[in-house]
């Protein structure tokens, strides 16, 4: 005996036997999928099963696509650093923020160095200011130990990759759509099991 749904039309036809849930499941050309093993009785839906999988498939991308990760890179200088340098440093530094990422500017001082912290804060000012094009300061220069720090924060939203095109959505829902039919030979209530709280209607 199983508790058995429609997704396609939201019908509940509540405990049915095993065969009858086989039988609904050939007579509408549907997946019989167990979503609750754990249940009493067992918890299974008749559902298109390559469709959900590719509809899944596909939110999961949009997802990752509309998702803005922002990671925090460091860079690290000295007070008496030299101009060559500070010119590597500030191309790495511009990089990172032509990708959307935020630089946590760190300069570290050693021995006496600390007692002229204006030097590293003109630095910071200058990496600052050469950058207000790309980057707003997020956190001023603050000194934390023997360290001290400025938070850059890109101007521009961090670039998101183009949208799946059509023929790779095709492609996709072939692929599933035959994960499916590999499914359904397998014995019923059986085989891949698609979470039952992203199944529900």
């Amino acid at each position: 005996m199983v508790r058995l749904f429609d997704d396609t039309t939201q019908e509940a036809f509540g405990i049915v036997a095993i065969e009858r849930a086989k039988q609904l499941a050939l007579e509408r050309e549907l997946d019989l999928v167990e979503v609750a093993p754990q249940a009493q009785p067992p918890v299974c839906r008749l559902m298109d099963y390559g469709r959900f999988k590719f509809e899944a498939l596909k939110r999961e991308k949009e997802s990752r696509r509309e998702h803005n990760v922002i990671t925090v890179k460091e860079m690290k200088l000295r007070p008496k650093i030299s101009e060559h340098d500070f010119q590597t440093k500030f191309g790495y530094v511009k990089h990172f923020l032509e990708d959307g990422d935020k630089v946590k500017l760190t300069i570290v001082f050693r021995g006496r160095e600390l007692v002229h912290q204006e030097y590293g804060r003109k630095l910071l000012d200058r990496m600052a200011e050469e950058l207000r094009n790309l980057a707003a300061i997020e956190r001023n220069a603050l000194v934390e130990g023997r360290n001290m720090t400025m938070i850059l924060s890109p101007a521009h939203k961090k670039p998101v990759k183009p949208e799946t095109t059509r023929v790779e959505d095709d492609r996709d829902y072939e692929a599933v759509a035959a994960e499916a039919v590999a499914v359904s030979d397998e014995p019923a209530v059986e085989g891949s099991q698609p979470d039952a709280q992203d199944s529900q209607p």
